[in-house]
């Protein structure tokens, strides 16, 4: 078994595929209008809309719902991707901290509303 990718479901596609391009300065792969996905190999963020996923039913994922899940990103200089993202973000919850196990973070979150932590290991 592999790990292959997360998935956000999401009523409006395409405000996320190009947030998910700003931040990762990437252009998302668009099989399908109802689908995007950021890498491509494993593990992907993959974004896609209801209609993708409606055959669930009751059990259906509710876009915009996350409450428990933050994606993650590392990157060689936090400070640096946070000045050129920060006046573009509508939701600054952490600017750039290092965190006590030495990780250096800032967190904020996409028009969604899910939590996004671009993170760099210390050096060493």
């Amino acid at each position: 078994m592999s790990f292959a990718s997360i998935r956000i479901v999401t009523d409006d596609l395409d405000r996320l595929v190009a947030f998910y391009e700003l931040v990762t300065g990437e252009t998302a792969a668009r099989p399908a209008p109802v689908f995007a996905q950021f890498g491509a190999s494993a593990p992907a963020l993959a974004l896609t809309t209801p209609a993708t996923v409606a055959m669930l039913g009751a059990a259906t994922p509710v876009a915009g719902a996350n409450s428990s899940v933050i994606v993650e990103f590392e990157v060689d200089d936090v400070d640096a991707q946070f000045a050129r993202l920060s006046d573009q973000l509508d939701d600054i919850v952490l600017e750039p901290t290092t965190m006590p196990w030495g990780n250096r973070s800032t967190l904020f979150r996409d028009p969604d509303g899910n939590l996004v932590n671009l993170f760099s290991r210390p050096a060493g």
